[in-house]
C-alpha cells in the first residue's frame, strides 16, 4: 500500500494519505506533505520536536496537526521525515524526526503555506 497519493487540487497540492491505522494515516500524511516540500532522502533524523494537539473530531486533529508541523517548519526551518504518532480519541501525541533546513543539502521544491478543511476527510 502507498503512504499517500498526490491528487488535483484548486490552490496549490492536494494528497490522499493511507494507513492501517488512524496514526499511520496521520503519520503518512505529514510524510506527503514534506516529501513535496523537498526530498526526503537527504533529510536525516538528527532533531526530534515533541507535542501534542486536541482536537474537536478526527477531521480537526488532522487539520491541527499537518498546520502544526507547518508552523514548525516555517518558524523553526525545520523539516521532518519520521512521525510517531499516538491517538487517543481526539488527543494526538506525536515524536516529529528530521534536521534545520540547509540550502547547501535542502532544496525546497514547493514551499507548505497551510492545510486547509476543503475536501478534507479522515475514513
Amino acid at each position: 500500500m502507498p503512504r499517500f497519493r498526490l491528487i488535483p487540487h484548486t490552490s496549490d497540492i492536494g494528497l490522499y494519505s493511507y494507513g492501517d491505522t488512524l496514526e499511520e494515516e496521520f503519520s503518512n500524511a505529514a510524510y506527503g506533505i514534506f516529501s513535496v516540500m523537498t526530498n526526503l532522502r537527504k533529510v536525516r533524523e538528527i532533531e526530534l520536536r515533541r507535542f501534542s494537539v486536541e482536537s474537536m473530531d478526527n477531521e480537526a486533529l488532522l487539520f491541527d496537526w499537518l498546520n502544526q508541523l507547518l508552523y514548525l517548519s516555517d518558524v523553526e526551518h525545520l523539516l521532518f521525515k519520521r512521525f510517531e504518532v499516538i491517538i487517543d480519541k481526539f488527543f494526538l501525541f506525536a515524536t516529529c524526526y528530521g534536521e534545520y533546513f540547509n540550502p547547501e543539502r535542502h532544496k525546497i521544491i514547493i514551499g507548505g503555506k497551510s492545510v486547509t478543511y476543503y475536501l478534507l476527510e479522515v475514513k
